[in-house]
């Protein structure tokens, strides 16, 4: 008899090509996240970890290779199909609302849940209490760690199936830096799977389930943290510490 059927990935890409002009970055790659499976990007500057999730989200066209969303091919399609489909991004600048309040910032994402719980205004706010606070406060009035806080539960707020942060904590003061490490853990406990981009390596091992690193355009490991903490010679040749 056979036994149950393996779960289907919330993402898998295959063999991903993608250029910056003349330029190949993403060579053959093929990525896949596990539903509530937490993974850390890693890499060099450079290297095509941004240019990985912004090809994941359509921001950047891919040149061959597949991306599927729990199973549906989602390759070529507009990023706003895809946020629909479940896939939501957190990029390094942030890009909230200036002009809008911070809740108008979180309802104008709003978007109900496929199935499970949702995350809605009581619950963004009950893991952001920072942000319940500034409800009313401009997107602009906020400092560059509350405005990185609301960018995550603006995403949090679409109900994704997965979430992706590029530099979750670049250039954060460090009490704002572990606010977003303990909003990280809660929002992994909760079941949404999450991909992650930071330099803070042994917070992201201590974080992740599993670590992708990745180095010219392709994966060179993938696997668990102990794996890594053995093999300092490898980490400091493809990290650079």
């Amino acid at each position: 008899m056979n036994g149950p059927a393996a779960a289907e990935p919330a993402l898998h890409a295959e063999k991903l090509n993608a250029f910056y002009g003349q330029s190949h970055i993403l060579r053959d790659l093929t990525f896949r996240v596990m539903p509530r499976e937490t993974v850390s990007l890693l890499g060099r500057n450079g290297m095509g970890k941004t240019t990985l999730l912004r090809t994941l989200m359509g921001l950047l066209r891919t040149a061959s290779g597949t991306v599927r969303l729990g199973g549906l091919d989602v390759t070529g399609a507009r990023p706003s199909a895809i946020a629909r489909r479940g896939l939501a991004f957190v990029p390094e600048g942030r890009g909230i609302f200036p002009n809008l309040t911070v809740e108008e910032n979180l309802t104008v994402a709003s978007r109900a849940a496929q199935a499970g719980a949702s995350w809605d205004l009581p619950r963004v706010y009950g893991l952001f209490p920072r942000l319940a606070e500034r409800r009313a406060n401009w997107g602009d009035q906020l400092s560059g760690g509350e405005q990185k806080l609301l960018a995550i539960a603006r995403a949090l707020m679409t109900n994704p199936a997965l979430l992706m942060l590029d530099e979750a904590t670049e250039g954060l003061a460090p009490k704002l830096r572990e606010e977003i490490w303990t909003t990280l853990r809660a929002i992994r406990a909760s079941g949404t799977a999450v991909v992650v981009v930071d330099k803070n390596i042994d917070d992201l091992l201590a974080l992740a389930d599993r670590h992708v690193i990745v180095s010219k355009g392709e994966i060179v490991f993938d696997g668990a943290a102990g794996v890594l903490r053995a093999d300092p010679d490898f980490v400091r040749r493809h990290l650079g510490v």
